[in-house]
């Protein structure tokens, strides 16, 4: 059995969120084309998440959406610059 430290999980939450900006600068080829508001299963799909983990980002105040006839809008720009730390 292996005990787990505060230290084990801040080097954690750090590999996470390097592993999030590089997936969110990765060159795509349709740079130009791309969206400027994002529906939830974008967003998901893009940062691998899921429902509950977007729901808590949104809870937290990390991700201020848009919401229009129950769906959930969020603008790419913010997303961006969330794992930009």
């Amino acid at each position: 059995m292996e005990t787990i430290t505060k230290e084990d999980l801040e080097t954690l939450r750090f590999q996470l969120f390097a592993d999030l900006k590089k997936l969110l600068e990765k060159p795509t080829e349709n740079k130009p084309n791309e969206k400027e508001w994002l529906r939830s299963r974008d967003v998901k799909k893009m940062l691998s998440i899921s429902d509950a983990a977007l729901q808590n980002l949104r809870i937290r105040g990390l991700l201020h959406p848009v919401k229009i006839s129950g769906l959930y809008y969020y603008k790419s720009e913010e997303l961006k610059s969330l794992f930009k730390q």
